[in-house]
């Protein structure tokens, strides 16, 4: 019994960090309609470039590495770099030449073209082998006979209020009910006076943001970092947002919490060679039975912010 409560506490230590990038997914669904395939390589960006920081200073080859906290800094800052760059390069450049964007495939198809760019940018760089990040985070703590590691439960509580600070944001500031009105109608948007153009920007940062913040941490709870880190993550992000309901931010938080329950307890029942099946075979259930995800509206696409 202790071993299976032990579990379901590494599940949802573990969904923290699908919570944050299935939130990532559903700003650009909710907001875009747009799955941003990208969004795998930039929560990767934020582990190499701190690990790449940390070890031996990069980019500025500063002996003996930047500390820690500036490491990671770092890394969120070149998340979100990056996620602005996909924003310049698919979003903003077609709406120029086609209009709304969002009505093209290019966009799509253009952000898979950046996930295999960064991907192998980064292995050019640092090669396909994991490395360790050199500063090692672990301190735990006992409730009975369970082990919570304090960076475990450190990284649930960060995810979910950096989430429902979102959530308020959203609801509640000028900056989120323009958001929300894009997410209904673009061309009504700009009827009612919302800048559309200087404030989609803000979907990409916001999506940068909380993949930096997976990023961060993932590092702090498992140390290592690879080039295809966020290929397991982000799927796994995505089974999370779609089984939630797509465009729910609540639903990706519930879906990233299950997702990371199911694989804790698949591990514990039948092997982690069974992960995938799972998870994946609980979300074509689920979508089969309702298709807008266990907390999504009634239909599937904008407006559900």
């Amino acid at each position: 019994m202790t071993l299976l409560l032990q579990q379901i506490t590494t599940g949802f230590m573990l969904g923290s960090i699908y919570v944050t990038v299935a939130v990532a997914f559903t700003l650009t669904i909710g907001v875009l309609n747009f799955l941003n395939f990208t969004i795998p390589a930039i929560f990767m960006i934020t582990g190499m470039i701190a690990w790449a920081a940390a070890a031996y200073g990069f980019p500025f080859g500063v002996d003996g590495g930047f500390s820690w906290p500036l490491a990671l800094f770092m890394g969120v800052t070149a998340a979100v770099f990056a996620s602005l760059i996909v924003e310049r390069f698919t979003f903003r450049y077609l709406r120029i030449r086609h209009g709304d964007a969002t009505e093209h495939a290019i966009p799509l198809v253009s952000s898979l073209g950046f996930l295999i760019i960064f991907e192998n940018l980064v292995l050019i760089a640092f090669g396909s082998e994991a490395h360790s990040f050199p500063e090692k985070f672990k301190s735990d703590f006992y409730i009975g006979e369970i082990i919570i590691g304090l960076p475990q439960l450190a990284s649930l509580a960060i995810s979910l209020v950096v989430v429902a600070f979102l959530s308020w944001v959203l609801k509640t500031t000028s900056i989120g009910r323009a958001l929300r009105a894009i997410a209904e109608n673009p061309d009504t948007a700009s009827l009612l006076g919302i800048d559309v153009q200087r404030i989609v920007p803000l979907v990409f940062l916001f999506s940068g943001l909380l993949c930096g913040v997976a990023g961060v941490l993932f590092v702090v709870n498992y140390s290592d970092v690879s080039a295809f880190m966020g290929d397991e993550v982000g799927t796994k992000a995505i089974a999370a947002m779609v089984l939630g309901g797509l465009g729910s931010i609540w639903g990706a938080i519930a879906g990233g919490l299950i997702v990371g329950l199911l694989e804790a307890l698949s591990i514990h029942f039948f092997g982690a060679d069974t992960v995938n099946v799972v998870v994946w075979g609980t979300l074509l259930i689920v979508i089969i039975i309702k298709p807008s995800g266990l907390f999504g509206a009634s239909r599937i696409g904008k407006g559900k912010l």
